[in-house]
């Protein structure tokens, strides 16, 4: 019969065997592996990059002017109100005309009188009965006089405020029974078709901007929705007290939601490339002017350099460093080191505040 100290001995000496054929240390245990560095991954894809000059800009009509009074008076009537469309031409107004009208009346009395006489000295003239020094004399008054019935006629013809151009009654300056002054405004009248907008762009921009260029505005004013627009004119001139260059755009606008006056934000599309290898700009790791991506591979990760190109939005191109359908590590790479062992984990299924705080 064995007795307890025994026993005891045999269990030491049993498991000092057992740790020397395993090959580890008697007395100790082995370590556990370090814990996966959990991840967010984007894909590396190709796709359709574009480079903008971003910029503000204020939406401008084609036509724009105010009409003014070219003659004074009363105002009789108001043909029209804001926000009426009109034809060019159109009488938007009618100023009280009773005494242009009377001096135009006097105008065409003396100018029939003078006519009348001309046509008989002129048949005199042609017989020789009048001499020629009488008779330039007489076509000179007929001639005055003909030039004063026309001013006359042309006076009473602006008491009709008249539209410079087909478009919309922006502003009504005037009421009925108002003293209007020659030179005082009367209405606003616009073309809202076609809008256009300039932009004043630094001068180290002027070698990439041409006419024809594609660009998108988004307009504040409708919730940020944006709208198609082209280049139209790249000034070669540089303004001298701003360095900057005017580049005139114009707007697509079918439905006629933009309207003169609205703010812009307008980026326009200098270089296009359809099918750029591209990652989302917060993978980019940027230290001492050198650019690198962290790539997971069989569970690890792997910092590698890469060289940008276009950027545009949160996606950045990568032009070399990375192939297509790489893991890049777009949250969690704070810390990282090559070499380490990483847990993919999709924060779409576990959209936590705490899971997000501890990748970074």
């Amino acid at each position: 019969m064995r007795t307890p100290v025994a026993a005891c001995t045999l269990a030491v000496a049993l498991a000092t065997t057992l740790a020397a054929c395993s090959g580890a240390p008697a007395g100790t245990a082995a370590k556990d592996a370090a814990p996966a560095i959990p991840v967010e991954v984007a894909k590396v894809t190709r796709g359709e990059m574009l480079a903008r000059y971003t910029g503000t800009a204020t939406l401008e009509a084609e036509a724009d002017a105010e009409v003014i009074a070219r003659a004074g008076g009363e105002v009789e009537r108001v043909l029209v109100e804001e926000g009426d469309r009109v034809r060019e031409g159109q009488v938007l107004a009618v100023l009280d005309g009773r005494q242009l009208r009377l001096e135009a009346a006097q105008a065409r009395a003396q100018f029939a009188k003078a006519e009348r006489d001309y046509r008989r000295q002129l048949e005199l003239h042609q017989k020789g009965l009048v001499s020629a020094g009488a008779f330039e004399g007489l076509k000179f008054d007929f001639e005055n006089l003909r030039a004063a019935y026309d001013l006359a006629e042309l006076q009473l013809s602006y008491t009709e405020i008249r539209a410079p151009f087909a478009g919309l009654v922006a502003t009504r300056h005037i009421k009925v029974g108002q003293n209007v002054a020659q030179g005082a405004k009367t209405f606003r009248i616009t073309d809202p078709t076609p809008l256009k907008a300039s932009v004043f762009v630094p001068e180290r921009e002027l070698a990439r901007l041409a006419p024809g260029q594609l660009a998108v505005a988004q307009i504040d004013a409708l919730g940020g929705r944006t709208f198609p627009a082209r280049v139209t004119l790249v000034s070669p001139a540089i303004d001298p007290a701003t360095a900057t260059f005017k580049v005139t755009l114009q707007f697509a606008d079918e439905a006629g939601v933009l309207k003169p006056g609205m703010f812009a934000r307008v980026g326009i599309v200098f270089e296009r490339k359809p099918a750029a290898l591209q990652v989302p700009r917060v993978a980019l790791i940027e230290a001492d002017g050198a650019a690198s991506v962290f790539v997971v591979q069989d569970g690890k990760a792997q910092q590698r350099a890469v060289t940008t190109g276009l950027a545009d939005g949160g996606q950045i191109e990568l032009t070399q460093g990375v192939t297509a359908g790489d893991d890049v590590v777009v949250v969690g790479q704070n810390g990282l080191k090559s070499g380490n062992a990483v847990r993919v984990v999709s924060l779409e299924a576990k959209p936590t505040a705490a899971l997000r705080t501890a990748l970074r």
